[in-house]
């Protein structure tokens, strides 16, 4: 579920709309339009400031990549390894000013194209990384999942909402019909770390529903939710 679906242009919706056009999940509608407001909006580009912020940490698990000192020796031989050429013939096609531009402007094209996939790496596979916003209608509570396959673990920030007390979320797994899989109560606190057990880590691949459920203290007691729903949304690639 995406914001623009959800919760409209209320406060809490952009907050959500912000941490969700800098984990880059918006369509490519609503991503011109958050960044427009981000130009025009200096509260709104605030909130993208701060979620930028708070997901730098992600960022740190992986390493930058430095193009290989061998692109340029590359170049050079694909544009300059020709023998010495013949006289030049009195005309444009002659003229050394005409190949010098030719040939910067070709270096400058064969550069960018070499060295725009290591500038840019490309992203992961969409299994690799998958990410859910997870809210519910008549509650207030909204949380940021992003499931990271090769750390076998779910990261969770809560964008709204309190357990209250004597109580706990408890976050689950829904895969088609199935019963709900219990993958454990949620650290009380802004984010949170969930280790995925194998069996998990299969059906998350496939895109499965997280959903969080209000439970009393150290989860449900049977196995299965217990309390109100109070946030829930499909795993999407990144």
């Amino acid at each position: 579920m995406t914001l623009a679906q959800d919760n409209g242009p209320e406060r809490g919706g952009d907050d959500l709309l912000a941490a969700e056009y800098v984990l880059g999940v918006l369509a490519a509608d609503e991503r011109q339009i958050a960044s427009r407001r981000i130009d025009t909006e200096t509260g709104f580009a605030r909130l993208v400031d701060a979620w930028e912020v708070h997901f730098a940490p992600m960022a740190a698990a992986y390493a930058a990549v430095e193009p290989p000192a061998s692109v340029k020796a590359a170049i050079d031989r694909r544009l300059f390894a020709s023998s010495a050429a013949a006289p030049a013939a009195p005309s444009l096609l002659g003229s050394l000013a005409f190949w010098r531009g030719l040939a910067a402007a070709a270096l400058a094209a064969l550069a960018v194209f070499v060295a725009l996939p290591f500038v840019n790496p490309p992203l992961p596979p969409p299994e690799t990384r998958l990410v859910a916003s997870l809210a519910a209608d008549n509650s207030n509570v909204k949380y940021l999942a992003v499931y990271d396959a090769a750390r076998h673990e779910v990261g969770l920030s809560l964008v709204s909402g309190e357990r209250g007390s004597g109580k706990d979320f408890e976050l689950w797994m829904i895969e088609g019909k199935n019963a709900p899989v219990s993958m454990g109560v949620i650290p009380a606190g802004q984010t949170a770390r969930m280790a995925v057990t194998p069996a998990v880590q299969r059906k998350l691949a496939q895109g499965a529903v997280l959903a969080v459920s209000l439970e009393p203290t150290g989860g449900s007691p049977t196995g299965q939710p217990t309390g109100p729903v109070v946030a829930a949304g499909d795993l999407k690639g990144i």
